[in-house]
């Protein structure tokens, strides 16, 4: 996986401004920026998530996270009024942020909202099938086709949020990898 790849859902506004000033705290570490999300519970609460290059990140990894960007934070002064600083992992229902997700999670259902709309639609909820190109594959259900299941295909560039669905199967998939992470950290330390 690219350390360096770029994420092609990113944030607008003021929490651009967030993530311009915390992405190369967050690189310098060896961690990715996720997302980044301004919302006003508990007055205001800043949220990021990052991830490591096996899209992983534990409690150790957030406190470093968080001691590392609270100064960035602090000097840039992004936000005119008090705020809780939250680091997290992406989570087992993440969003999808990159070219890199929708191929690494190919298989597993998503729901996929659009900026802008294709077909008169904007929602979609289907199974990743792969990227082609610009385009992310979706198998949908779709009792009209023959098989009873279709696959559309979406502009990655008008992508505006994207997240996995969880599933059983996706439980299973994420338990199964992170066991073989932990044993091959485990492998690495010996």
């Amino acid at each position: 996986m690219d350390a360096n790849e770029p994420r092609i859902i990113a944030e607008t506004g003021l929490e651009a401004r967030i993530a311009h000033i915390i992405e190369p705290v967050i690189a310098a570490r060896g961690y990715r920026l996720v997302r980044v999300r301004l919302t006003s519970l508990n007055g205001a609460t800043l949220q990021i998530m990052a991830e490591r290059a096996d899209s992983t990140l534990t409690v150790a990894d957030c406190e470093v996270l968080s001691r590392d960007i609270s100064p960035a934070l602090d000097v840039a002064d992004p936000i005119e009024r008090a705020y809780h600083l939250e680091v997290s992992s992406p989570g087992i229902d993440r969003p999808l942020v990159r070219r890199s997700d929708f191929v690494r999670w190919a298989g597993h259902e998503a729901r996929i909202e659009l900026a802008r709309p294709l077909a008169g639609r904007k929602r979609f909820r289907g199974r990743l099938a792969g990227v082609a190109g610009d385009t992310l594959n979706l198998a949908m259900d779709d009792k009209s086709a023959a098989g009873g299941e279709a696959t559309v295909a979406l502009p990655l560039a008008d992508v505006g949020e994207a997240r996995l669905v969880v599933t059983d199967a996706l439980i299973r998939a994420t338990l199964k990898r992170d066991k073989q992470i932990a044993r091959a950290r485990d492998h690495a330390d010996a």
